[in-house]
């Protein structure tokens, strides 16, 4: 029976999860790669263009930043929520809504005449959003056999890096070209609506979840586990540890990307707009280094490649401060590579960690993520302007400091079991 149904035990009755080669494991490779490109160009939209924002709306530089940060402070407030909601109706179907949802709110914000009512905007769009990271690694650790997991992770991952870069890159040449930064959100959403319908067309039908509102579960009872969960993860000193990596890093990282444009289109290198969103290209050095990380989690340990992938992250941002274009983008590139393989490895191990609520991990570790993201790249801007561009390096590079001793410290080092043969 086993042999008619991939996946399953010998006696067929206990889901082990698709093997990697399989047809399945690809669809669901490719299913959530695009789920992570139509929710991350959206949700990074506003980056490149936030000049233009700035002028439209007559705010300062830091303010723009809160397009952003409202939009990753919505996500990070509705990962716990969607978890409860992927419990009872099921993974795949709530990506699908979530991502139809974050579409059309994406459009509505492009309508709002004021600041205000467009970071109101955000910040819902950023809430439906949520839906797609708060369930995607209990999904995949649900489907996908504990030997390729970390694999499969990686290329969720992948896509994220991937939407990011398509959010910016797309985005700032439209919105310069066009002279409206409206005209750049509403390119994403066009790329968005069929990344959406290729995801909800490719992903297979799941078998390792069954969504408890369909065994007569109440919603009462639904929220009641939701926060028993999340409160049992809440006290692993395990998972604290992992929480805090997000939260540090994350927000390093959205730091440095919100200012990197205002940085190289002022002296010494005064890049035009158009030209400085190509280095947002940079990202797709974490498209290549997630799965990688992943692979390398999966045979020497999830521990040591975060670590040494933090080690990399530093040593690159300190690279950022010599004044030279070159330099830079080399530094920008080592150090995107490194951030994506650390959070690759680290995402993954918060949803393989605990034997149950696996979507209320993800969700607090991705909670913790945005939350850092909204945090830190707000609070970033007040450096930069302030104090310039070194003392924003100085900032990301204290908190990659403070994760990375945490993690040594706290995190256990432990490989996965030997890899079993496939079938």
């Amino acid at each position: 029976m086993s042999d008619s149904i991939p996946g399953f035990s010998e006696t067929g009755t206990t889901w082990l999860g698709h093997r990697r080669g399989s047809r399945h494991y690809l669809r669901i490779q490719l299913a959530m790669l695009l789920a992570g490109i139509a929710t991350f160009a959206q949700l990074y939209a506003p980056q490149a263009v936030l000049p233009q924002i700035a002028q439209a709306f007559e705010v300062s530089l830091a303010e723009s930043s809160l397009m952003v940060s409202m939009g990753t402070g919505g996500l990070a407030l509705a990962t716990v929520p969607w978890s409860l909601v992927a419990d009872r109706i099921g993974r795949k179907r709530t990506i699908t809504i979530a991502v139809t949802a974050a579409t059309v709110l994406g459009i509505i914000v492009t309508l709002m005449p004021t600041f205000e009512l467009a970071l109101a905007a955000r910040l819902l769009e950023g809430f439906a959003l949520g839906g797609v990271p708060a369930v995607a690694m209990a999904y995949i650790n649900e489907e996908i056999h504990q030997l390729d997991a970390a694999a499969a992770v990686g290329t969720f991952i992948a896509g994220n890096t991937v939407g990011g870069l398509s959010g910016r890159i797309i985005s700032g040449p439209v919105g310069d070209f066009t002279g409206s930064w409206q005209a750049g959100f509403l390119a994403i959403s066009v790329m968005s609506v069929l990344t959406a319908t290729l995801f909800v067309v490719l992903a297979p039908s799941p078998h390792g979840f069954q969504p408890i509102g369909a065994q007569g579960v109440t919603i009462k009872q639904s929220i009641v586990g939701t926060l028993r969960n999340s409160a049992r993860h809440l006290t692993d000193p395990v998972l604290l540890a992992l929480y805090l990596q997000p939260f540090m890093m994350m927000g390093g990282f959205v730091a440095l990307y919100n200012y990197l444009g205002s940085h190289l289109t002022a002296p010494p290198y005064l890049l035009p707009v158009w030209v400085s969103s190509f280095v947002f290209l940079a990202y797709l050095a974490g498209t290549f280094s997630s799965p990688i990380a992943g692979r390398l989690a999966g045979k020497y340990g999830r521990k040591i490649v975060m670590l040494i992938s933090d080690a990399i992250a530093m040593a690159a941002l300190l690279l950022l401060l010599v004044p030279s274009l070159a330099v830079s983008i080399g530094a920008l590139i080592v150090f995107t590579a490194a951030f994506f393989g650390a959070h690759s490895t680290a995402s993954g191990w918060a949803g393989a960690h605990p034997k149950i609520g696996r979507a209320q991990s993800t969700a607090l570790y991705n909670f913790s993520y945005y939350i850092g993201s909204s945090v830190f790249g707000f609070v970033g801007g007040l450096f930069y302007q302030s104090l310039g561009w070194p003392a924003l390096i100085g900032m990301i590079v204290t908190i990659f400091v403070i994760a990375t001793t945490v993690a040594v410290i706290v995190l256990p080092r432990k490989k996965l079991p030997p890899r079993a043969s496939k079938r």
